[in-house]
């Protein structure tokens, strides 16, 4: 494993997860923007460590594998704790909507890559568009300093919900023919 700026900022992300979740139950006034903050730092270094891989042609496998994982379970963690603050069914329901997708997605990849066809599947504009309103609800629910500022945190979570949906509506249908093959592997 060469170990390269975009792989330590994918570590780093990984490394904030503890660190995420302990703040989050901090009893302080301050935790709740804190926690927000992490996530923010994480997102943005998940923004860097894809570009500055292109930029200083630092690509590698390891960096292929560990940024999407650092991502999916950083945002996975955010639902969780938005759920665990939140308790209703109008959070809930998204969240789990978000991180089943996840795993429909990903194992949808990894079985296209073993037919040789993972380029089928590969990231689409409006899995970007997704995860940035994710993004962007996470931190203003997780943060929720006054009633209006969670109110956009729940329609950006809705407008997350309704891309999670056509986005793996996208992926799948891309698949469908390798899905539907009655053929035997």
């Amino acid at each position: 494993m060469r170990l390269t700026i975009p792989n330590i900022l994918s570590f780093i992300r990984l490394l904030l997860i503890p660190v995420f979740v302990v703040t989050f139950y901090l009893p302080y006034s301050w935790s709740a923007f804190a926690t927000a903050l992490i996530f923010l730092i994480a997102g943005i270094t998940d923004w860097f460590d894809g570009y500055l891989a292109r930029k200083l042609n630092q690509t590698t496998r390891f960096g292929a594998f560990i940024d999407p994982v650092a991502d999916k379970v950083m945002v996975a963690t955010a639902l969780v704790l938005v759920v665990e603050h939140y308790h209703s069914v109008w959070v809930t329901i998204p969240a789990i909507t978000m991180i089943g997708r996840e795993i429909i997605i990903s194992a949808l990849r990894e079985w296209m890559a073993e037919l040789g066809k993972r380029s089928n599947v590969a990231v689409s504009w409006v899995g970007k568009v997704k995860t940035a309103s994710q993004v962007v609800a996470l931190i203003l629910l997780l943060w929720h300093p006054v009633p209006w500022v969670t109110w956009l945190g729940y329609a950006s979570l809705y407008v997350a919900t309704v891309l999670t949906y056509w986005s793996m509506y996208i992926y799948l249908r891309a698949a469908k023919d390798d899905l539907l093959n009655p053929e035997h592997m």
